[in-house]
């Protein structure tokens, strides 16, 4: 339960710091916020996919997290809590990625890495969530 708690106050901290990020290069930008959106290089375009990505993702695995570590207690074993923390350390190598990337549209091996992990975490959570409600019947 601690790890599933863990696993959600981290990706909490990722969406927050992420966001704050935003207002911060929102504040230091130069030229007209519309230009500095518009250019895929831009500091701001970055950080605004950066969190915009991660809150397309972060509240769905904080559900299966939270859910399996709440009502499946018993299903906290070492691959459980290895695959919790690969989901949140998947969303904070893309964060990566897109902040320190060239462009947002150019691919990096960080990008590349969170968004794989993403999807293969994000999968077996559903899964497991699935196969534990069948089990219910």
């Amino acid at each position: 339960m601690a790890i599933a708690l863990l696993s959600v106050g981290l990706l909490g901290i990722l969406v927050f710091a992420l966001g704050f990020n935003v207002s911060r290069v929102r504040r230091s930008i130069t030229v007209t916020q519309h230009e500095a959106e518009a250019d895929p290089k831009s500091p701001l375009r970055k950080a605004i996919r950066a969190h915009g990505n991660c809150i397309e993702y972060a509240p769905m695995l904080s559900l299966m997290i939270l859910a399996i570590g709440l009502a499946i207690p018993m299903l906290m074993s070492w691959p459980i809590i290895l695959l919790m923390l690969a989901a949140v350390a998947s969303r904070y190598f893309h964060a990566i990625g897109i902040l320190t990337g060239a462009s947002v549209h150019e691919p990096n091996a960080f990008k590349f890495i969170g968004a794989v992990g993403t999807y293969l975490t994000g999968l077996i959570l559903s899964i497991i969530l699935v196969v534990r409600a069948a089990a219910l019947y």
